[in-house]
């Protein structure tokens, strides 16, 4: 029913001015109609560690009796498994009503010094707050000049003075909301933009009961105060009303910072603007991140992509056809009457013609699973980024791309079961049933067994990010109830089906390989047949970290497949090049060669990964957990897909020449 719904929307949608994604629906707002600000959970890329916000010294929302009231959104599994945590909060906004100096809650921070509000700041937490499922996007400004930022990381708890080491909060913020009008209706309007302009200021103030310096209660932090430094706040002057707090009136030297101890006056501004960006185009500023990467970007990794694939399917043919039409004409040529008598011998791949399509002597089973487990992922990884470029994932629908990933692997099961029976039987292996079980199990297994633990980790940490144990039962209702059983039906109908044919028999006694040069080494070989599929794609692949790591958008998927697909048709070449290499020197055992040749670009990926993880400037021991932990597991999934298409092209590539010549 659901993917009926989002066809449906999608095919409405796309007559848009501006392509809007399905998943989400637009929500009109009458003036003065009340307009909820929610919250999600504090991050930093510092820690890696979500916080829920009311965990701290921040004000709570509050029902009419007074009494704290937060509610949790429900949320769906993508969102557990994200760390989203949304919860209402208690500012106030109604749609064209501006607010000035709206005094929120006073709030006790503690003393400056270590844990609460003050840690936060120390490990540069961000808020994260959202408006009619729109992230807010900060503000900032100085004497020269304003920016907005569109990321997808808030806007900061507070900052560090960099000589003195004090920590400031910030405690006043500027909501600024664009609307536009809903056309062919009056009085009905939608939320377009959300930015916010945080401030740290020291607001002075008294209880309105006027006994000047009164202790500080908790129970009356709800109870509105007297600004008596709103000569210069004057947006906090009741005899200067409409006035909204600026930048300037924040860095008079009469008001000064806020800083993060003691008790603090938590305030806001409001401010709504009319716009002329339609409901259909608010994502886009965000999705183009407000052309912080360019499109040139883009296009000049795919240019060098190109350039490196060009360069590499020119070396291909240039050896490869040209010597391979070279050695089948004198392998298919008949032989004279003086080459009969000199018994003419067989020299190059040749040779090899009764040792090639020898069954792998090391781990069998292990082959043939990782080669099926690296197609579910290939189809899985094509199906989420076809999908996301076309737009039906969507960022606006928060945990949709963690969720697409999971079903299109558990619906995947099938080919994974299928490939690993077609590989198995054809090294005639006989234990169907421990390939098949390794299969559903191993590696699924492996990466769950990971995720398992860098979870206690965010437990132990109490961070959101933390899955509840409910969600992780889906996981395991979705791994044992879907791609298990797709995965022993796969395997049924890949053992009904004969083994792969060769074009030449194999010999029941194996030939000796002779001693190989040092350039045919395995390891050199890896090394060597890494570079240029990495070299296709680490371009991309910085934006893509910048995404996960760096809380940043990325949902330029139209490029990353082109990207994916040049990756792909790199590490199938120069698998097949260095398979013709191995060959032509008499070595024929080059199945798991093939695998760990074009699966190499995995170990320049996790490299760079080290290298980037400089960037982040982490402070936990969970944050180095947590990094290498996910990164460890994306590059063996990287393994396993590269691997499995370099194995499986030079299986295709070597039926081919065999096929084509002559053996008596």
């Amino acid at each position: 029913m659901r993917a009926c719904v989002c066809i449906t929307l999608f095919l409405l949608l796309t007559a848009a001015d501006g392509f809007y994604l399905p998943g989400v629906y637009p929500r009109n707002f009458s003036p003065g109609e009340a307009v909820p600000l929610k919250v999600d959970s504090l991050t930093s890329t510092k820690t890696m560690e979500g916080k829920e916000t009311y965990k701290f010294a921040f004000c709570k929302p509050h029902d009419e009796s007074g009494e704290v009231n937060i509610i949790t959104d429900p949320e769906n599994l993508g969102e557990w498994l994200t760390g989203n945590d949304i919860q209402n909060s208690p500012y106030v906004l109604q749609m064209k009503t501006d607010s000035y100096c709206m005094q929120l809650c006073t709030s006790y921070l503690g003393r400056s010094k270590k844990g609460g509000v003050p840690s936060l700041i120390k490990d540069s937490y961000h808020h994260n707050w959202i408006v009619d499922n729109i992230p807010a996007a900060m503000m900032m400004e100085n004497s020269e000049v304003v920016e907005t930022l569109y990321l997808n990381d808030g806007f900061p708890v507070g900052f560090v003075d960099t000589k003195s080491g004090a920590k400031y909060v910030n405690n006043h913020v500027n909501i600024n909301i664009h609307y536009h009008q809903v056309e062919g209706e009056t009085d009905k309007y939608r939320v377009v933009r959300f930015i916010v302009e945080p401030f740290s200021i020291n607001h002075k103030f008294d209880l309105k009961t006027g006994k000047g310096d009164v202790k500080w209660n908790p129970g009356k932090s709800l109870d509105p105060v007297v600004v008596t430094n709103s000569d210069v706040l004057t947006s906090c002057n009741p005899d200067t009303p409409d006035t909204h707090t600026t930048w300037d009136m924040a860095v008079d030297a009469a008001v000064g910072p806020q800083e993060a101890s003691g008790v603090v006056l938590f305030t806001y501004d409001v401010i709504w603007t009319e716009s002329d960006i339609h409901w259909a185009s608010r994502w886009d500023i965000y999705l183009s991140m407000e052309g912080g990467i360019p499109a040139s970007i883009h296009w000049y990794q795919i240019l060098n992509s190109l350039l490196i694939t060009v360069v590499l399917t020119g070396m291909v043919a240039a050896i490869l056809i040209r010597n391979l039409k070279r050695d089948l004409m004198r392998y298919n040529a008949v032989p004279t009457d003086e080459e009969k008598a000199e018994e003419r011998e067989e020299f190059g791949w040749k040779l090899v013609h009764s040792d090639v399509f020898r069954p792998p002597t090391q781990h069998p089973m292990l082959l043939a699973v990782a080669t099926g487990t690296g197609v579910q992922v290939l189809v899985m990884s094509l199906a989420t980024i076809a999908f996301s470029a076309i737009g039906f994932i969507s960022p606006a629908y928060r945990g949709g791309l963690i969720m697409a990933c999971l079903m299109f692997y558990c619906l995947c099961g099938s080919l994974a079961g299928y490939t690993t029976a077609r590989i198995y039987k054809t090294f005639k292996g006989k234990r169907w049933q421990r390939a098949t079980v390794a299969t559903a199990l191993l590696y699924p297994g492996m990466f769950f067994g990971m995720f398992f633990i860098l979870d206690i980790i965010n437990w132990a940490n109490d961070s959101t990010d933390a899955v509840p144990f409910s969600s992780m039962l889906v996981v395991i209702i979705l791994w044992f109830g879907i791609s298990v059983p797709l995965v022993f039906l796969g395997s049924y109908f890949g053992y009904k089906r004969d083994a792969v044919e060769f074009p030449t028999a194999v010999s029941s006694i194996p030939r000796q390989v002779p001693e190989q040069s040092w350039f045919m080494n395995a390891g050199f070989v890896m090394i060597v047949g890494g570079i240029l599929p990495f070299g296709a794609l680490f371009v991309e692949l910085f934006l893509i970290l910048s995404s996960i790591w760096m809380e940043q958008y990325y949902y330029v998927f139209g490029f990353l497949l082109i990207v994916w697909v040049i990756l792909l048709v790199t590490a199938a070449e120069i698998s097949v090049l260095f398979c013709y290499f191995q060959l032509c020197a008499e070595n024929y055992n080059w199945w798991w060669r093939s695998f760990l040749t074009s699966g190499a670009v995995a170990q320049y990926v996790f490299f760079y990964s080290i290298m980037y993880f400089q960037r982040l400037k982490v402070t936990t021991f969970a944050a180095y957990c947590l990094y290498f932990g996910y990164m460890g597991s994306l590059c063996v999934g990287l393994w396993l897909m590269t691997g499995a298409v370099g194995m499986l092209s030079c299986l295709k590539f070597n039926i081919l020449i065999y096929g084509s010549i002559k053996v008596d």
